[in-house]
């Protein structure tokens, strides 16, 4: 049987390169997204691109018969804490009613497709020292409008799995990086240094709290990640998607500066610190490996050197 992926917000950081990386796999692909003429759309050739806003469920709904996946990658959502903060109705009605219609969408189809969403790591919140590595089981906690917006992704895909039995399997991913990525410590890192070597930037990189320990993952880790889920994880189920080593921020703006061959100074400054800092952000990963194989293949290292490698083509 032909495979046939819908990834829904495909102009956004990781739906472009899950994209790319199921048409390297000779999968027919269809790209949902919100932002007419953004340039996070991949250009490939034999992938359609839909308009899509998945808060419009009639539209929703026409895309999914005109198409009929076999697999929905869903990705699409409004996916910044802090805006969710300003603008929480926004963030619902895209995160918690967008994956509504996706599902009620799924659940009229002839066939209906295995989704597995992108839930997240906010769902947690704070988690308490005993508990790192978390694993799945940690109660919910989020803290803001977005965690509680993938909290209601969670439980609704689960929910029409044990009602409908549409075969949702969820991953609730940590912190991923690589090229494209914005909006991040090593990203941000990053372009600073090639500003500075390009001499578009004083020799001055200004950074926020070092001191917090984060599990990056590559985005290609990533997106391995997703298409095994799809294949073997098991439907109804979540799985934590996180790299399996922390890093302090400071040893990675280092390592960026190593890679970059810049000299420059670090100067902390006062609008980059946030009120309060998980100390450590870190997801057991033992569950999706036990049942899909996966494992993060790439360094830190080769992340970095390949961000380093985009924004010097893109700045």
């Amino acid at each position: 049987m032909t495979k046939i992926a819908l990834v829904t917000g495909s102009e956004g950081f990781i739906g472009s390169h899950m994209v790319r990386f199921l048409h390297s796999k000779g999968w027919k692909v269809v790209g949902a997204y919100l932002n007419q003429g953004s340039a996070g759309v991949p250009k490939l050739p034999n992938v359609r691109f839909e308009p899509c806003d998945l808060r419009n469920g009639e539209r929703v709904m026409q895309v999914l018969r005109q198409y009929q996946p076999t697999h929905i990658f869903h990705f699409g959502a409004q996916s910044l804490p802090t805006l969710s903060w300003s603008n929480p109705v926004e963030t619902f009605e895209s995160n918690i009613m967008g994956s509504l219609h996706l599902f009620q969408a799924a659940r009229h189809s002839k066939r209906p497709p295995v989704i597995v969403s992108a839930c997240s790591s906010a769902e947690y919140g704070h988690v308490p020292p005993v508990a790192i590595p978390v694993t799945e089981e940690q109660p919910f906690r989020p803290l803001h409008p977005y965690g509680i917006s993938k909290v209601c992704l969670d439980l609704l895909a689960r929910q029409y799995f044990l009602d409908y039995r549409i075969h949702a399997v969820n991953l609730r991913l940590f912190n991923t990086t690589g090229p494209g990525k914005t909006n991040d410590a090593p990203s941000d890192f990053v372009r600073q240094l090639v500003r500075i070597k390009k001499g578009l930037q004083l020799p001055v990189i200004e950074v926020g709290n070092l001191k917090p320990h984060r599990a990056f993952m590559d985005v290609d880790d990533t997106v391995r990640g997703f298409y095994l889920a799809a294949l073997k994880g098991k439907p109804g189920e979540a799985y934590n998607l996180c790299a399996t080593k922390t890093h302090e921020i400071g040893e990675l703006l280092r390592t960026a500066i190593r890679l970059s061959g810049v000299k420059a100074e670090i100067r902390p400054v006062v609008r980059l610190m946030r009120p309060s800092d998980e100390k450590i952000i870190f997801g057991s990963t033992r569950k999706i490996r036990k049942d899909t194989g996966w494992k993060p293949i790439k360094s830190i290292e080769q992340t970095l050197k390949s961000m380093l490698e985009y924004w010097d083509t893109n700045i």
